[in-house]
């Protein structure tokens, strides 16, 4: 334990008292991160240089819990400023690198490691830190960006349910494009939303522009139109295509209960208009 803290601290030393030294070393070692320093910190704040060190200092050290942190707040970092996990991946490399030329220079002048057995134990330390930080990092970076592309999704999805008043109390909802469970569940939340803050009293839904629909996402989507009715509010389909109206009937599914069926929404409107 004592040997291992020598070599802890011999390490941080040298960096600090060689900071520029290890600076262009660890620039030399990573050239396509190299030119993208200054817009790195321009973008997202984020100091290569100096988070290197930290990186460095909590591997030496063996600070586990600070580590795992510090990792899960560089990949949020890194994925909200959308910076590349290849650039990433390099930098971390070089920082390695740079690393054990450091123990390589004062190797040299103190002998820190002429233990084979210290050597072995500090390799085992920086190499598992480190790669214990690259798998924090990626974990942190993935989930960020999952969690974003599912905001960003709900989004258009929200936008694409364009509930449309034609009177006070009449709503037209087109809908357009194939639907899965997913945007199913997000039709439903936006008109039961629509319908209780608008006071829509009718809604028409019409289906003419969608394809082919599975039989799970018609199961929900008689769910829905149930959810409509408890609402208070009648609903009317038009614009349902052959295809469609097989399939429904040929897998046991009636909407008479819960919505009205017409033609054509144009020829539905005249009666609200």
């Amino acid at each position: 334990m004592q040997r291992t803290n020598i070599l802890r601290d011999e390490i941080k030393k040298y960096i600090n008292e060689n900071g520029e030294q290890f600076n262009q070393q660890l620039l030399s070692e990573a050239k396509n991160v190299s030119t993208k320093i200054k817009d790195i910190l321009d973008r997202g704040n984020i100091d290569l240089l100096k988070n290197a060190r930290t990186l460095i200092f909590y591997t030496v050290d063996q600070q586990e819990e600070e580590l795992i942190a510090f990792a899960k707040q560089e990949g949020i970092a890194w994925a909200e400023h959308f910076l590349t996990l290849e650039l990433k991946l390099e930098w971390v490399q070089a920082i390695r690198r740079t690393l054990w030329q450091c123990i390589d220079d004062i190797d040299e002048v103190k002998g820190i490691t002429k233990e084979r057995e210290d050597f072995y134990k500090l390799e085992k330390i920086i190499n598992d830190k480190i790669d214990q930080f690259l798998n924090s990092f990626f974990l942190s970076y993935s989930k960020y960006k999952d969690e974003m592309f599912l905001k960003q999704r709900e989004i258009v999805e929200h936008l694409s349910v364009p509930i449309i008043p034609v009177s006070d109390s009449v709503s037209v909802l087109p809908l357009i494009g194939t639907i899965d469970s997913y945007r199913m569940r997000i039709i439903e939340e936006k008109v039961l939303t629509d319908i209780s803050d608008s006071k829509i009293r009718t809604l028409v839904l019409d289906l003419s522009g969608i394809p082919m629909v599975e039989k799970d996402v018609i199961d929900q989507f008689e769910k829905v139109l149930a959810g409509i009715a408890m609402m208070g509010c009648k609903a009317i389909l038009t614009g349902l295509r052959p295809d469609l109206v097989r399939k429904m009937v040929h897998s046991g599914i009636r909407f008479e209960r819960d919505a009205e069926t017409r033609g054509t929404l144009q020829e539905t409107l005249k009666n609200y208009l």
